[in-house]
């Protein structure tokens, strides 16, 4: 007889602005799980979402439960998703949004925690490598179960870019964003590749020095640019937080550049930072340390320094 007691994948969000309500509808249209909680300060707006999104399911790829919850919800979760917090505005820097969210944040955990939650946390919210220090902290889960979502869409800006510059598929762009989710952010051209051809050894008429600079300073602009166009940047974050979702709930072993706790890799340690590691069920299951040439090192110490020089008041 079939199992009626099945275990499902239940998912909490925590917060239903734009950058949550992108993930919970791409959640939905890509099936990944089989229950979605809403919760938000404003109960009424995570009510009429999830009124909303269910309009909707008959649509979807695969039945999901979805309703406004509370924190008790959290106990069984799988993992909880936090995307609450204030919004970065026009010409303000992620990091200058440190000590307004990192408050906000200390309270969510505690209530997160009280619920007997024990699984794990994938953190959106700016600046998001601190704030995944910061869930770190307060929640006393083991750090491989604290993740942010680093650079994994700064990465994927870049493979878009690079993608365009060449006329090529994007999946077939190998590429990587790495360091702060910020304005230290650091390309690492020594291991990039469009298909089989390393970018360091293409000729000059195809990809010049000059070139890469300009794709790497939009790829690492990209957010002021939409914002300014648009008052903020949404969808493709809440596509970057889907793709870690099915690596997490689907035992993926896949790599991805997520902010992830330093225990000595890459020469650092107690920071949270966007390197490649290895994203399973279990959370991550290790950090793949790339052979950075001399100026990409430099460049990623820069940005170690700058965070943990911002985190000192806060942490």
């Amino acid at each position: 007889m079939e199992n009626l007691n099945k275990k499902v994948n239940r998912v909490v969000l925590i917060g239903t602005g734009a950058v949550g309500c992108s993930y919970a509808y791409s959640m939905i249209n890509q099936g990944v799980a089989e229950e979605l909680v809403l919760i938000d300060v404003n109960e009424a707006k995570s009510e009429g979402e999830a009124m909303d999104l269910n309009h909707g399911i008959p649509f979807a790829p695969s039945p999901i439960k979805v309703w406004s919850g509370t924190y008790q919800d959290c106990e069984s979760a799988d993992l909880v998703v936090i995307t609450a917090g204030l919004a970065q505005k026009p010409g303000e820097t992620r990091l200058q949004l440190v000590e307004k969210n990192t408050k906000i944040f200390k309270e969510i955990i505690k209530n997160i925690m009280a619920s007997g939650f024990d699984g794990i946390f994938l953190v959106a919210t700016n600046p998001v490598d601190i704030l995944t220090y910061v869930t770190w902290k307060e929640s006393g889960l083991p750090k491989e179960r604290v993740i942010g979502s680093g650079t994994v869409l700064d990465s994927a800006r870049l493979r878009t870019a690079l993608g365009q510059h060449f006329n090529m598929d994007t999946r077939n762009v190998h590429a990587y964003i790495i360091g702060e989710h910020g304005d230290t952010e650091l390309p690492v051209w020594s291991r990039s590749s469009v298909g089989v051809e390393r970018l360091e050894e293409l000729p000059p008429e195809r990809l010049n020095r000059e070139s890469l600079e300009n794709i790497f300073v939009n790829v690492r602009d990209a957010a002021y640019h939409i914002i300014e166009r648009k008052g903020a940047t949404y969808y493709g974050i809440g596509m970057s937080l889907v793709r870690i979702t099915k690596a997490i709930l689907n035992n993926e072993n896949c790599i991805l550049t997520v902010s992830s706790y330093l225990d000595g890799q890459y020469g650092h340690q107690d920071v949270f930072i966007g390197v490649p590691a290895v994203i399973n069920r279990g959370g991550i299951r290790e950090i793949i340390e790339i052979d950075l040439n001399a100026k990409e090192k430099q460049q990623f110490d820069h940005s170690v320094t700058v965070l943990k020089e911002t985190m000192k008041p806060v942490i």
